[in-house]
This record gives C-alpha cells, structure tokens and sequence, in this order.
C-alpha cells in the first residue's frame, strides 16, 4: 500500500470535490475511509435512535407516554364494567341490585375475607385485548431499551423500580395468551401511573433539549410534585377499589372520595375500608405519602427560595406586548432605586413601562421591602444575574428592551475598577442586544472613549468638576442644574408659611421642553424673525423662557444663538417653562376675544400681560389678561434718570428687531483691544508682564475632551514653576501672599490629580471669561500629582498646586486659604471603604465645619456622597429653625416629592452638592434626549460654534429702577441679546433661637465674692470642654486672690483688680477670638504674614452675604439677623428685583458673529447697560 494515503472526510461537498481530484491524479491506489461520529453497528444506530437523537427521542417517549395512559384508561373500563356477584361463594344481592354485604355493618372478625374476588375479577374480551396488544408492545419496548442501556451489570437493570413495574404489568398478559384459563386473574395495571409519570419527566427533558432552552427546575419540581399527587391518589383510588371487592364493594368514585378526604386530613368518616387487607393499604400509601411528599415539597420550597433570590424570568409573552426597560447595576442601594423608580415614572406617557432590575448580588433587605409595595410590586421586576451572561440577558428579555441603563458603583473604593466592570457590561449588551438603546453612567473620563457607542453617556468626574468650578463663578450653579434635571410638580413647600420657601419650591418646578417651531402656539409666529426678538416676546407674552435651538438638517444645539440666527418652521425650540406646550391651556377674557385681530395672539408689541401660571398635575392654565401699565408713583420701581435735565421719561427698553442689523448689536467686550487688560497682569515683583494668548490647549489629558478656546501661556510654565509653595530657580515665592495675586483664589482639595480637575479648569479659563477676572488656581492634593497632569494644566495662566490636606492647618494656611474667595471641597474616594455607606462623608463634613469656624468669611463649596447628609453641613442640635426645615422635608417626602431635601440651606445656597443628584439626568434623557447636551453646554463642557455660554450677572442699586424680572429681561434682550434664566437671590431673615442668650457680666473689683454666674448657655459655638476650663481657671484665680488679702491692703487691693480684669477678660473671650488667636500663632510659626488674616470683626457686608449658609455668625454677632440664598428658575415676570440678586444669563457667543471691523467701546458693565439716547419707539412697560 502506498504510505502516502489520503483520509478524507463526508463532511461537505468541497472536501469530495476536493477528494475526488486526489483520486483522480493517482488512480486506483488510493484508499477511502468514511469515518462516522459513532459506531457504525446497529446497536448503535438503534442508541441513536431511541436515545440520543432529541426528535425521535422525543417521539419514542411520547407513544410510551400514550401507553400508560392507555393501559390506565383500559383499567378503569374494566372496573365500570366489571361485576363481582358470579365469582362470589353463596353471595346474594339486594333487591335494589347492590350486595348484602354493603348493608353489613358488623365487625370484620364476625366474617370470613371472600379471598376470589380479590384474586379474580370479570374482564370482557375486546378489553383484554387490547391490553395484551399494549402489554406486548410494553414488553418489547422495555426489553429494546434495557439491551441498549446495558453497561456490563443486568442485575443492577433487572432491579431498577421501573423494570420490575413493567415486568409485573406486562408479562402476566403475555402469559394469559397461552393459559386462557387464567385470562380473569387480576393484574395491578394502575401501577403504570407511574411509568407514565417517569415518561412524562424524560419527555420533558427532551422538549427542552430539543428546542434549544434551558429546563426550570422550578417548573420541573411542581411537574414531579403534581404527578405525584396524582399517582398517590391515583394508586390509593384503585387499590382500595378493588380490595373492598370482598368488603363493602365501593365503586371508583366512592374510592377517590375516600382518597381526597383522608390525604386533605379532613377525614369525615362517612366511606371508609371494611376489611383488613384494605386498610393494610391504607397506612402503606398514608406512609408513603408521609415520605415521599415533605421531600418533594422541600424540594419545592427551596427551589421557590432561590427563585426569589434570581428573580425567576421576564415572561417572552410580557416582553412582546409590553414594553419594558433593564437596569443593570453592581449592586442596587435602596437611595438609587428610588431616584431611578420615582424620576423614571414621573413621566405620564412611561406609566405602562416596566423596569426589569438585573442585578449580581442578592436582594437587599430594603430593597425587597419597597418591592413588595403594591405601587411597585406590578412595575419593578428583580432578576439576579450577571450581565456578562447571555442566558441571564435573556431572562430579562434584553433584545425586546426599549433602553438599558447601565450604572457605576460610585461607592467602590477603585472607582477605576469599577469603570472597566461598566465597560464590560455596556459591551455585552451591545452584543447580545445590538438595537437596544444604551444609557450609560462612567466614572472616570479616560474611560469614555471606550463606551462612546452608547445612544447617552454621562461621565461623573466631567459634570461634577464643571460643575464645581462654575459654582465658583456663578454661585449655586449646581442647584440649578439639580433642580432642572429633577422632575417636580412645582408644588414643594407650598404649604410652608414663610415666602421664601413658596416661591422656590413654586420656581423648582420649571423644566427644559421641546417643540418644533412649525407646531408651537409660543413661539409659532417668529418663523422668519430673530432669535432674540422670539426670545423676548415669548416671554413678554407668556412668560416661557426660550433658552435654544437646533436646525433640522443640524444635530447641534445652539443657546442662545443671538439676533443674527433667523427662526425656521423646521427649527426645534427648547425652553423653560412649568409645563411643556402641549399641556397648556390659552385663556382669553371676553373683553380681549372681542379685541383681539384675527392676525395673531398679540401683535402689538406694547402689550402686556399678566401672567398667572397655575400648575397642576402635568396641566398649566396661562391666564393672559389685558392689563394697563404699572403706576410709578405707587410701586416700588424707582423712576429712570431724566433726559437732559427735563422731566421726560427717555425710553428706558428699546424694542428688539425682527431681524437683527449689524449696527444695532453692541460688540462684544471680550473681543475689543486686549491690550487695555495687559496691567492687570503685570508681576508687581518684575517689570514684564506675563503674556496671554487665546488658544486651545495643545495637551488633553484624555481621549474624548471636547476642544475649548481658552486663555494660555504663551509659553508653557515649567513643572517646578507650578508648586505653589516652594521657590524655584524662575521665582523664589513660597507662599501666595508673595505672587502678589490681584483676584482671590479658587482653591480645590482632593485626593489625587486625575483627570476630571481638568474640566475643572477649563471653564474657569475659557476664551469668555475677561483675563482681569480670572482667579487664581490652587490644587491642595493628598498625593502629588504626575508628570501626565502637570503636562495637561502647564499651559493655563495662574494655576498652581500643592501637597497637603484640609485636616492640616498649615497646609490650608500655605496654599493662601486667607487670601481665597472660594474652596471646593471634593468627595475622596478613599473614604468609600466605611462599613457604614452613609459614614463615606463624615471626614468631609466634620473638616468642613472646622473651616466655617476658622475661616467665617469664606465661601466653602462641598461635594458629598449622599445627599441625605446634606443636613450636617449646618447641624445645630437646638436651633428652631433648622428643626422646621427638617419637618419640612420630612412632610415634603410623605407627599411623594423628588427633591425632599431641596429646602436645606446649603443645598438651596449651592455650598453643598452631590454627584448622585445628577442620576436623573441620565434617566431623564430616556424622553428627554436633549437634556444631556444643553446641560454640556450649559457648563461648558461643550463649546459649539454659535452657541452661548452661562454667566451671571449681580443687580446693583442703579438697576434696580428696572423694578421686575419681566422689565429686566426685556432690557437684557433689547440691549446685549442677553437671556435671563434665573435668578440667585441672598436675603436677611431673622431666626429665632431656642434660648435667649444671657451675657456675662462681673462687677467692680470691690466685690470679691465668688458669685453664681450665668454663662452664655446653649451657644453652638462655645466648646464646652473650653469654657469649662476657662472658667475653672478663672474661680481659681479668684480663690487665690480671697486668701492674699491678709498680707497687704495695697497691694492686695492692685493685685485683686488685675485678677478681676483677668476674670473678666476670661469670660469675655469668645471662641471666635481663640480661634483667631490660634490661626495667628500658626501663621507667625510658618513665617507668613498675619496682616491678610480676618477677624470676625473685620468682616464686611460684602463677606457676610457671601457667606450663606444659616448660623455661623449667629453666635459670634450680637444680633440674630442672617442670610439665606436660594435660587428662583424662570419666576414670574413680576418678580420684584432686590438689592445684590445675581442673575444667570445665558450670553451669546462672542465669536459666532465677528465683525471685520470692531469699534473701541467701554468694557464696564455700567455703560454697557445704559440704553442708547437716540429716539427709538418705547416699549410700554
């Protein structure tokens, strides 16, 4: 034979094409092999036919099936049929056709057992039959299957339960053929109930294996325990059937009574078994089932147990005809189950919307406790599994999904770990499920790229560090954005008594919303009119704040576009309002029905309405009303300055044009001459001045960052240049203090350097921002950052760093704290290992609060963990009023409000902030898919060419002639294309203490007796472990002096009124002055100077109203008068101005539109707001 022989294979055409060719070039020699996946013997064809193969398994199992079942139907025909009187010896029948002996009441021992019609029973011949026909077939079937599954031991086979059923069911009808004698003997075929609850098991089985799905064992479990069930009764049934034949001769049905009544434990007695043989198996099958039912039923239960903890399946029918969302978590906390439930569901048209929970880790306590609240028991789904697992995707139906949100745990302390377990998560679902929309929450913004498939991503660190540094800029931007993102009713605080509370609870309730142009009553007729001008009258008419737009045939959003962008029918308008369009009802009065012309809503530009927004559930009445002009002289709003001295008013709001000219829009400030600003940089320690260039920064730090024109070096600072507290070889400053900054610092801590402090700085540092008003950076870090991150910050102006924590006095005191306007406090992530969740925040809370008490005059901005420990950033164990407030949220919570906590003061004033508020932003954007990208823009995460950025503006006393909010936006449209979307208002309140304060006071140094003096009790402020002391100190002192009277009158009496001044100083010294005391000595013992330090006393207006938060100068101010801020989104037109409110504008882009030639204008705010002189139409306010 030839060696080089080819094997090969009937696999598919190509390789016997490819065989045939070998054969052909080398004729006969070749040899050919078929090789088959099993034995080519007919025992094995046979195995592979009855047992291996599913289908014809399958169907071999089923006519097995039908058999048993046939051979029971058959037995009970013959017990219809059957009568036991021929075979009785000398028994005789009633008249009424039944036996004497069913009318024999007497003991069995009085009577012999009739043993024949036990043994012998009636059977007609078509019945026995068809039984021998089903018992052959019976018979060769068991005996095929028991040569096929032989394995060496046919003892162990011969032996099995089922084998000795078949033999005892088959072979006795067998026999009968050639024995007709016997033909009559009784054969137990009930028994094959069991063979058929065997078959129907292993039929089962198959149908599973055959169409490709995973058994339940659930299903499989109740399957095994009803047939069970069944197969007792059904044994029990005929056995005692056919035993009473020589008793009480009860039929069939008497029989199942019997069964029912004695296995349900009722027992009424009423039928029961005469003679012993029958009662012998009564206790056997009552053992039996005392046996085989508590196992089955263990079974059971345990299987139900683990089903809870998996949360069973999404029902494929339920999938197809309802709609349903997934989340998918690492692990669900009842605080985030509740903001996904309570903002997901806000939503009417999400109402039939069911959430399918997948999750690793078992349910938690609390977590299946809400489940269980009929609210949600119909809606929310809990399924325990892996998302990596592709049987557990298909439990929760993942590719009939109409979105899968897929959040972080933000509380792992590797939070980059964390990251890549999302990533791994947002993959598998993108393969299992291509079509399913993905909502994704990252962590980390290097991460982002990897998961930029998503239909929305929202990445942590980006919108928490944007956030944070535009809180810097405009205060309480971070409650703005909350508020915007969280669905509200407008209705919170509603019912609390004081204004404030109303208005801001009324004001939460404003919304962004959508509409194309084309369908929209607002805004409808500006088709073809600028940008600013349908601004301007949408909220002169209805009081709805237009915010921005997009083109059709552009996905980009554009804030604010500016007078030069041209509305379109196609355009989608985006604005704030209480409610979206659709729900809003236009009321007119009779009077103005008349009136109005048949060409619009409201034509002419003169007129005014009052708005009265009424909100309701999803509904908004707007009243529109013909009112006339206010009254000066009765009102508040002060008269505007005269023209030339006479007593004309001038035309204090020019009206906006339709279409906007190049000569009527005032040049932005930010692009005139730069050199006018070129002082303000100048080193007071050199000649030169440091150079400034707007440019993009040539180094990001991640992949994804969104390019932003800002102000940079022009050249790069050396690394050693950027450590604040150390001198270098370029300068030899070691403090803040020698830079000689003209602006206060902007310092933030945290624990590293990563890469989301980028997004912190760059919006502090964006091309919009005037280089006179840019603060200076300090990044106090716990561990030095690398060369990556100083390579990335290196080419922004005055941004610094330096190693040290918050807990470290000194490190606060270097990095120039007493020279800051501002201090971020960033969540560490370190602290996320506390056994406790909601413990992650008390380090943070407890070094804040020492920094109120060190440094009142600064403005401290913290990020926490969970916002319901927003309430210890002011704890006060006996103020009233922080009481009040938190009944007020208690009540709020109770009435089913999403933003309970939105009434706490640190909260409202934006000094404290969580990252996991802005989880609704993610889930709101499952109908909301703009929200997003306007929240981007909004913190300058995004700069889209053409689209404006957020500023603020503070109202001074010379506009305060303006007098309302709807004046002051159409004088903001009118004169710098300006929208107004909110304002930051900071008012005194007066709080009631608990206990009125009683001070101290010590007598003339006369009266030497110790007295019983009444200390400044119930003061927050006062350390008790320090008053205690100093007051020790002071009777001390007075102790000593009672007892050196007898040495000198003269001296005595000089000495006893220095101890007496003593006391008194003693007792007059506040905590206040300890602490001032103790920031001296530690400025004095690291060599800085003490000069820019602040006492309490030094404080002025200006730093009080910055510092807002209730009670931290309560109890160092002789008077109880405070601060409150709170932020007031699109409130009504008439509104009333107050002194020092700051007012959130969204101003346009200044590169949008650049003209070839700019005029030279005054960049002061002032003059930018004076209104031109020269005679234009006046609109009547």
């Amino acid at each position: 034979m030839d060696p080089r022989i080819v094997i090969p294979t009937w696999v598919s055409s190509s390789v016997d094409s490819w065989r045939s060719e070998r054969l052909g070039s080398d004729g006969a020699q070749r040899v050919q092999v078929e090789f088959y996946v099993n034995e080519n013997t007919f025992k094995e064809r046979l195995k592979l036919f009855f047992i291996k193969n599913q289908r014809s398994s399958l169907r071999i199992r089923v006519f097995n099936f039908s058999l048993k079942l046939l051979t029971c139907l058959l037995y009970m025909i013959r017990v219809v049929t059957d009568n036991p009187a021929p075979h009785g010896s000398g028994q005789q029948s009633a008249p009424n056709g039944k036996c004497i002996d069913c009318q024999w009441n007497g003991s069995v021992q009085d009577r012999e057992i009739n043993w024949e019609l036990i043994f012998w029973v009636d059977r007609k011949l078509p019945v026995w039959a068809i039984q021998v026909i089903v018992a052959i077939i019976s018979f060769l079937e068991t005996m095929l299957l028991m040569y096929l599954s032989y394995k060496g031991n046919i003892w162990e086979q011969m032996f099995q339960v089922s084998f000795l059923l078949e033999m005892i069911n088959t072979v006795p009808f067998i026999i009968t053929i050639f024995w007709p004698s016997i033909r009559n003997i009784f054969i137990p075929v009930f028994l094959n109930c069991w063979l058929a609850k065997c078959a129907l098991e292993n039929m089962i089985n198959d149908v599973h294996r055959a169409i490709q799905r995973t058994n339940s064992a659930m299903f499989n479990q109740v399957l095994i325990l009803i047939c069970t069930l069944l197969c007792l009764v059904f044994t029990g049934t005929c056995g005692i059937q056919h035993l009473e034949r020589a008793g009480k001769n009860l039929s069939l049905f008497n029989s199942f009574y019997f069964c029912i009544v004695t296995f349900s434990t009722v027992g009424f007695g009423d039928v029961t078994p005469r003679i012993w043989p029958s009662q012998l198996l009564v206790v056997i099958m009552i053992c039996v089932a005392l046996v085989v039912l508590p196992l089955q039923f263990e079974e059971l239960i345990y299987l139900w147990m683990e089903r809870q903890k998996s949360g069973g399946n999404y029902s494929r029918h339920r999938a197809q005809t309802e709609k349903h969302v997934v989340l998918c978590v690492s692990a669900l906390k009842i605080d985030l189950l509740m903001d996904f439930l309570n903002e997901f569901y806000a939503h009417p048209r999400l109402q039939d919307y069911y959430v399918v929970i997948l999750c690793p880790t078992e349910m938690d306590i609390q977590v299946r406790r809400v489940l269980q609240i009929p609210l949600w028991s119909q809606r929310v789904i809990y399924l325990q599994g892996s998302v990596l697992k592709d049987q557990d995707l298909l439990r929760a139906k993942m590719d009939d999904a109409e979105a899968c949100f897929i959040l972080s745990s933000r509380n792992e302390v590797d939070r980059m770990a964390a990251d890549h377990q999302t990533i791994l998560r947002a993959w598998a679902v993108k393969d299992f499920a291509p079509n399913c929309p993905l909502y994704v929450q990252i962590l980390k913004p290097e991460n982002k790229f990897h998961v930029k498939f998503a239909d929305h991503v929202v990445c942590e660190e980006e919108f928490k560090y944007a956030m944070l540094a535009l809180n810097c800029v405009c205060p309480a931007t971070s409650t703005l954005v909350t508020l915007l993102v969280h669905t509200s009713r407008g209705r919170e605080g509603q019912q609390s008594p004081e204004q404030w509370q109303r208005m801001y609870g009324c004001c939460s309730g404003n919304e962004v919303y959508h509409i194309r142009l084309c369908d929209s009553k607002f805004f409808g007729e500006y088709s073809g009119k600028s940008f600013t001008y349908a601004s301007f009258h949408a909220h002169k008419k209805y009081g709805v704040c237009l915010i921005g737009i997009k083109r059709e045939d552009d996905k980009s959003i554009l804030l604010n576009p500016g007078p030069r962008h041209i509305m379109a029918a196609a355009d989608t308008c985006y604005y704030i309002n209480m409610t979206k369009e659709e729900n809003s009802a236009f009321i007119f009065n009779q009077e103005e029905r008349k009136g109005r012309p048949a060409g619009g809503l409201f034509d002419g530009p003169s007129q005014l309405p009052v708005h009265s927004i009424i909100a309701s559930m999803g509904t908004v009445a707007i009243d529109l009303q013909n009112s006339s002009p206010p009254d000066p002289s009765s009102g508040k709003l002060v008269p505007p300055p005269t023209v030339n001295g006479t007593g004309g008013r001038r035309p204090s709001i020019a009206p906006v044009q339709e279409i906007a000219d190049s000569s009527s829009i005032l040049p932005c400030e930010l692009l005139s001459d730069q050199s006018e600003d070129d002082s303000v940089f100048t080193d007071e320690k050199g000649d030169s001045s440091t150079d400034y260039v707007k440019g993009y920064p040539p180094n990001s730090p991640y992949i994804g960052s969104s390019p932003t024109l800002c102000h940079l070096l022009a050249e790069k600072a050396p690394f050693c240049c950027l450590r604040l507290d150390q001198g270098c070889r370029h300068n030899s400053f070691e403090d803040a203090k020698a830079y000689g900054f003209k602006n206060k610092l902007i310092i933030v801590s945290a624990e590293t350097a990563g890469n989301g402090l980028y997004n912190f700085i760059v919006p502090l540092r964006a091309y919009y921002r005037p280089r006179k008003e840019l603060n200076p950076i300090v990044l106090l870090l716990d561990n030095p950052p690398d060369n990556h991150f100083l390579e990335a910050i290196c080419c922004f102006p005055m941004v610094y760093y330096m190693a040290g924590t918050i807990d470290n006095l000194d490190s606060l005191l270097q990095c120039g704290i007493i020279y800051a306007d501002n201090l971020v406090v960033v969540d560490k992530e370190s602290t996320m290992s506390a056994e406790e969740d909601y413990m992650a925040d008390a380090k943070t809370i407890v070094n804040v609060q020492t920094m109120f008490r060190l440094f009142p005059s600064l403005s401290i901005i913290t990020e926490l963990t969970h916002p319901s420990n927003m309430r210890f950033m002011q704890f006060r164990a006996k103020d009233c009023y922080s009481l009040a407030l938190s009944k007020l949220e208690k009540k709020e919570r109770d009435r089913g409000s999403n933003l309970a906590f939105m009434f706490r003061l640190p909260f409202a004033a934006g000094r404290v902030f969580s990252i996991s508020m802005l989880d609704t932003l993610l889930y709101q954007s499952f109908v909301k898919d703009y929200m997003i990208p306007i929240v981007r823009l909004l913190l300058g995460l995004d700069t889209t060419p053409g689209s404006g950025y957020l500023c603020a503006m503070k109202v001074t006393e010379e506009d305060l002639w303006i007098g309302t909010y709807g004046r002051l936006f159409q004088k903001l449209c009118s004169s710098s294309a300006e929208i107004p979307i909110g304002i930051y208002r900071t008012e005194s309140h007066i709080f009631s203490t608990s206990e009125s304060q009683v001070s101290v006071s010590v007598d003339d140094c006369e009266d030497t007796k110790e007295r019983v003096e009444e200390p400044r009790a119930n003061e927050p402020s006062e350390h008790p472990l320090l008053r205690k002391k100093s007051m020790q100190w002071a009777r001390r002192l007075s102790k000593k002096s009672v007892r050196w009277q007898g040495v000198s009158r003269d001296s005595s009496k000089d000495h006893a009124q220095r101890i007496a001044q003593q006391r008194l100083n003693l007792y007059r010294r506040s905590e206040r002055e300890e602490l001032s005391e103790l920031v001296r000595n530690r400025m004095r013992h690291l060599g800085l100077p003490t000069s820019g330090y602040q006492d309490l006393t030094n404080l002025t207006a200006s730093d009080v109203m910055n510092r807002v938060n209730l009670g931290y100068l309560q109890d160092e101010q002789d008077h109880h008068q405070n601060t409150l801020s709170y932020v007031l989104i699109n409130p009504s037109p008439d509104t009333r101005l107050e002194l020092n409110d700051i007012v959130y504008l969204i101003r346009s882009d200044p590169l949008a539109h650049v003209p070839e030639e700019l005029p030279l204008h005054s960049s002061s705010l002032k003059e930018r707001r004076e209104p031109s002189t020269e005679p234009r139409e006046d609109t009547q306010l």
